[in-house]
Formats: C-alpha cells, structure tokens, sequence
C-alpha cells in the first residue's frame, strides 16, 4: 500500500480509536514492516485557539496500512514553538 492511502486509513483507525480528528501528519518513515508515522491530534480545544492542548501521536501501520500500534508522545499548546 502506498504511504498516502497507507496514512489515510491509519488516520481513520486513530480517530476511531481516540474519537478525535487527526489534524495532520508531521513525519512518515518506512520500516521493514510498513510505515511508521506521527499524527497530530487536537486534545481540548480552548479558547482562544493559540492554548488549545495537542499531542503528537506515533503509529505504526504493517505493510497493509492497519493500524498495529500507536502512542502518545508529546502534549503541547497549539501556540508553542519548538526551539532547537
């Protein structure tokens, strides 16, 4: 399966699982397996926007793009920069 419809449906699987919107995909790599990918997700949505809470979660698809793994690793403010 290709890395875009791989991604799509894992986007699918997430939200179903967490019942919340995945917003986007900020890295995809493959491995042996398949793909591994970290997925965007809005938390708790505050007001304004700029303090809503995120979390990136990393998921892990097998080659036919189901969804074998994923966990959160990293909570943050819509609003907060990464210094690096």
């Amino acid at each position: 399966m290709s890395a875009p419809r791989a991604l799509r449906y894992a986007a699918e699987q997430l939200e179903e699982l967490l019942g919340r919107t995945p917003e986007s995909v900020s890295a995809v790599r493959p491995t042996e397996d398949g793909w591994q990918a970290d997925v965007e997700v809005l938390e708790l949505e505050r007001v304004p926007t700029t303090t809503s809470v995120m979390a990136t979660y990393r998921v892990t698809l097998d080659a036919q793009g189901e969804l074998v793994a994923y966990e959160r690793t990293r909570r943050y403010s819509r609003g907060q920069i990464d210094r690096l």
